[in-house]
């Protein structure tokens, strides 16, 4: 009995382990005044999973924190490009 709850215990905590958040960059090079962030991170946060989006115009940059379980970095860089904003992630 002892065992079954240890494998058990073990099992939650390594599906819990896979739920964690994941945070990537993108860039978004075509952003060229000072209101496209927030057209960017409006459409980022509209992607299902997301949890948080912050876009800088200055360096031209999305950090977005995400489920990985929920969506995908193709995702994040299909819903910039639908707002006309074409993203990559940075490595």
């Amino acid at each position: 009995m002892k065992t079954l709850a240890l494998m058990s215990l073990f099992v939650l905590t390594s599906l819990n382990a896979l739920a964690a958040p994941k945070t990537v960059t993108l860039e978004v090079p075509t952003m060229n005044c000072v209101t496209c962030p927030f057209t960017v991170e409006k459409a980022l946060q509209k992607v299902d999973g997301v949890s948080k989006a912050e876009v800088t115009f200055k360096t031209k940059l999305a950090v977005v924190t995400f489920d990985d379980e929920k969506s995908t970095v193709k995702a994040l860089t299909e819903a910039t490009t639908n707002a006309g904003y074409p993203s990559t992630l940075k490595e």
